[in-house]
């Protein structure tokens, strides 16, 4: 109870100094899976020569994946990146957006174009990966805010339990709000691996974090992205060292928010009835404000929150209340995404 007080009252802080005093900047970091953001052109892989398998999502293909089909998944995804964060910043939305599952750079650069994102100037980072599909991982943000320095593709170190190339880590640094920040956005290996092969991204992850840290201590780091695990699981809890409690993000652990949302019932994709909460934003503790002093002089997380827009939800039949898919049991549903987008707001002394 004292928690949620404290919080309430930050939030109303916050809120007023925002609006009028304008003593407090509020930012929005969030993440989306764009579930299979493709092209309707065959792609191959710019390293090695090989063909991607993207035929599904060619006119042909199992899909019938047309140039109409495409220009709506482009203006429907626009759509929900663009109201991203709108709830607490309305008319600016998030100033960061990690995204999963595009196909190419051609993707993003017609997804910028769209009215919605292009009004605010925003742009993408992206490093084409080795995944055979060809989805990768990008980085939108709007450059009035977001002032990119570094990015590098960091690889899923083949083992075991992963035998093919698969998608890497893309990690992004720059300046946010006057603070130095590493975003690093990830889509872990799916359902389809054991958990191992999500347990190694979890230790290659930690390992890259402590790696920056190590050179720079005062280094923010955000790792967002489709973990294909809950919060609880052992890629998380135990290999990223990612925390229920504030309290308990100590000696290199990090924070993670959305283990109490998923246990209070909230998830980001629906399945057999249930709810998993697979899209995270994890923060080290130099984000937060553990012991409640509201200092606020560096970038300072405040609140997490799953984008439940009601349009991106079946208003009807078996699956009401659930994602509203491009895709379901092969017919076209001319929907948004799989999963649920989720945001993770910070305010910070202006």
């Amino acid at each position: 109870m004292r928690k949620t007080i404290l919080l309430s009252w930050l939030f109303f802080f916050a809120t007023i100094s925002f609006a009028q005093n304008r003593q407090l900047g509020l930012y929005g970091i969030g993440f989306y899976n764009l579930e299979n953001l493709f092209d309707i052109t065959h792609d191959l892989n710019p390293e090695t020569g090989e063909d991607k398998n993207d035929y599904e999502y060619l006119p042909d293909g199992d899909n019938h994946w047309t140039q109409m089909k495409y220009e709506h998944k482009l203006s429907n995804m626009s759509r929900v990146l663009a109201d991203m964060g709108t709830e607490r910043l309305k008319g600016l939305g998030c100033c960061i957006i990690g995204v999963s599952e595009v196909e190419n750079a051609h993707c993003l650069t017609d997804l910028c174009a769209q009215k919605p994102l292009a009004d605010r100037g925003m742009q993408f980072i992206h490093i084409e990966g080795p995944d055979r599909r060809g989805v990768d991982c990008a980085l939108l943000y709007n450059p009035r805010f977001f002032k990119p320095a570094k990015t590098w593709l960091q690889p899923y170190i083949l083992n075991e339990h992963i035998t093919r190339p698969t998608r890497g880590f893309l990690t992004v640094q720059g300046m946010l709000a006057g603070d130095s920040i590493t975003v690093i956005v990830c889509h872990w290996p799916s359902r389809g691996a054991t958990s191992p092969a999500r347990e190694a991204a979890g230790n290659m992850v930690r390992e890259e974090k402590d790696s920056i840290l190590a050179a720079n201590p005062q280094m923010k780091i955000i790792v967002m992205g489709d973990m294909n695990d809950d919060p609880f699981d052992p890629s998380l809890a135990k290999c990223l060292g990612a925390r229920r409690k504030m309290e308990d993000a100590v000696n290199g652990q990090m924070y993670n928010p959305w283990w109490q949302i998923l246990l209070d019932g909230r998830g980001t994709l629906s399945y057999q009835g249930g709810w998993n909460l697979f899209d995270q934003i994890i923060m080290t503790p130099n984000c937060l404000d553990i012991t409640g002093q509201k200092d606020y002089s560096t970038l300072t997380f405040f609140e997490a929150k799953i984008q439940r827009f009601p349009y991106l939800l079946q208003n009807e039949g078996k699956y009401k209340g659930t994602p509203k898919r491009t895709h379901a049991s092969g017919v076209w549903l001319d929907g948004y995404s799989d999963h649920l987008p989720v945001v993770a707001y910070f305010v910070r002394k202006r």
